[in-house]
C-alpha cells in the first residue's frame, strides 16, 4: 500500500494550505536528522518531504485527491479532454534536504527563527544573536500549465497564493492570500519564466523569496508543437489512404482546412 500523504503530515483530507505548511514546519523540525537520532528517523523525514512536495503543489494535490497515489505516480488522463494522452507520472526527486532548505531558507533553522515544536520565536530588534544582516529565501519555482490555444491567442492567468506577511509590530506574522496576475503573450513557449520579486513569505531578518512560474504546455488532443510549427496527427484507414481522401483539420484560430491525402510514402 502506498503513502497516505495526509496521514504522513498528521492531517485530515480537509486540511488547508496553511495547515499543510504548519504541519510540515513542525514535523520536519522534529524529525530532521540533526534532531531525531532514531534509526527510522531518516525514512520519516523523507516521507514528510515527499508528502509536502505533493500537497503544497495545487496541481499535484488535485491529482492525488482525485486519483490517489496510483494516479499521481502512474499518470492520469487530463481532465479537459477525455481522449488526451495520459499525463506523465509524478516522481519525487528523493532529496528531502532540498525540500527542507527551500521551506526554511537555510540549512540550520534551529538556531534561527523556529522553536523545535514549529512555533515562531519572537526576536528582539537586530535579529538572532544580535545579527542584523538580511538574507533572501531561495526562489520558489512552480509550473504553469497553459493550453496550446492560450499560447496561440494569449490569455490572462490569475493565481492565488498564500504567504506569511509580517504584522505592524514587526514581530508576529499572519497567513494572507494574494492574487498574482500573469499576462500570457501569444507565442510563448514551454520554459518561459515569469518572476514575481519578493512575493514569498515574510519574516524577521528575511528578504522574501522571489516566486517564479515556468510555462509548461498542456497536452493537446490533436496537435503537437515543434518549435514554431504544429504537428497534426491523424489516423487514416488504409483503404481511404490508398484511394485518396480529404482530411478536415480545425486550426487553433478556428479555420477549417481541407487537406487532400493522395500521396503514399512507401
Amino acid at each position: 500500500m502506498g503513502l497516505d500523504y495526509y496521514a504522513v503530515l498528521e492531517l485530515d483530507r480537509g486540511a488547508t494550505a496553511d495547515d499543510i505548511k504548519k504541519a510540515y514546519r513542525k514535523l520536519a523540525l522534529r524529525y530532521h536528522p540533526l534532531k531525531c537520532k532514531e534509526p527510522w528517523g531518516p525514512k520519516r523525514f523523507h516521507q514528510l518531504a515527499e508528502a509536502y512536495d505533493v500537497l503544497s503543489d495545487p496541481m499535484k494535490k488535485g491529482i492525488y485527491d482525485k486519483f490517489g497515489e496510483e494516479g499521481l505516480k502512474g499518470g492520469i488522463p487530463l481532465e479537459f479532454a477525455s481522449d488526451n494522452p495520459w499525463s506523465v507520472g509524478y516522481v519525487f526527486h528523493n532529496n528531502p534536504e532540498k525540500v527542507f532548505r527551500e521551506f526554511f531558507g537555510g540549512d540550520n533553522p534551529f538556531a534561527e527563527f523556529f522553536a523545535e515544536d514549529g512555533s515562531e520565536v519572537l526576536l528582539p530588534f537586530g535579529g538572532p544573536r544580535g545579527r542584523g544582516a538580511l538574507r533572501q529565501d531561495p526562489p520558489i519555482v512552480r509550473d504553469l500549465y497553459v493550453s496550446l490555444e492560450d499560447l496561440f491567442h494569449g490569455c490572462t492567468k490569475k493565481i492565488k497564493i498564500s504567504r506569511r506577511v509580517m504584522n505592524e509590530d514587526g514581530q508576529t506574522s499572519t497567513i494572507r492570500d494574494k492574487i498574482l496576475t500573469i499576462d500570457v503573450q501569444p507565442g510563448w513557449r514551454r520554459g518561459t519564466r515569469v518572476t514575481f520579486e519578493k512575493e514569498g513569505d515574510q519574516g524577521p531578518n528575511i528578504i522574501p523569496a522571489d516566486i517564479t512560474f515556468v510555462v509548461q504546455e498542456k497536452l493537446h488532443p490533436r496537435f503537437r508543437r515543434l518549435d514554431n510549427n504544429l504537428l497534426y496527427v491523424a489516423t487514416i484507414p488504409l483503404a481511404k489512404a490508398l484511394a485518396g481522401c480529404t482530411l478536415d483539420v480545425w486550426t487553433l484560430d478556428g479555420r477549417l482546412l481541407n487537406i487532400p491525402i493522395n500521396d503514399i510514402v512507401e
